[in-house]
């Protein structure tokens, strides 16, 4: 008995080891993809926050790695851009990006691809549509503007209200994005749903 439980010790070790690699590789490539977003720049707001691509990263990180890689993956991305990497649309980076209009809504990257991915592994774990809408619309739009429009309104000096009025020019391109970010995540999991696994 103890043979056996020695022979399986070794095999468990490797599968671990392999599993936190393949975790470390997802958080990784999502965190760029994260980055490649932002390539196309942004269309700026005068003295707000400037509209980019990059939420969709947000949205797809959290549907696909989970709560934990999720966030993880925006993490190594803030971290990335904390050190002066130029990875945010239009080329920015650097600590002063976080004291900025748009900190909140950076920060709560983290937390929206935590709840995203808590919706999408919620039940038996597996994606359907439904989880798919309604974790990318609690996580990436009620959770990113549930942080970011506070912070906003803070900086800017406006109030809560009229920040809130402000951010509605983001809502016809975070329901575009939310759209794109369902239909790769449930394509993704009928081609390939090892990407899923917890």
């Amino acid at each position: 008995m103890n043979t056996v439980s020695r022979s399986r010790q070794p095999r468990i070790e490797s599968a671990t080891r392999s599993s936190t690699g393949r975790s470390i590789a997802y958080v990784a490539v999502f965190a760029a993809l994260v980055a490649v977003l932002g390539l196309p720049g942004s269309i700026p707001l005068p003295g707000l926050v400037p509209i980019t691509a990059q939420t969709l990263g947000v949205m797809l990180a959290g549907a696909i790695l989970g709560p934990l890689r999720g966030a993880a993956s925006m993490l190594l991305f803030l971290v990335l851009v904390a050190i002066g990497l130029p990875l945010l649309s239009g080329g920015r980076g650097g600590l002063g990006v976080f004291v900025g209009p748009s900190a909140g809504y950076l920060v709560s990257w983290i937390l929206g691809a935590a709840v995203i991915g808590w919706v999408m592994r919620s039940g038996n774990g597996r994606p359907t549509w439904a989880k798919s809408i309604v974790g990318c619309l609690l996580g990436g739009i009620v959770a990113i503007y549930a942080v970011g429009i506070p912070v906003q309104a803070a900086v800017t000096g406006m109030s809560i209200g009229q920040a809130a009025i402000s951010s509605l020019a983001f809502i016809p391109g975070d329901l575009i994005k939310l759209v794109i970010a369902c239909l790769v995540t449930m394509s993704l999991w009928k081609a390939y749903p090892r990407a899923f696994q917890r």
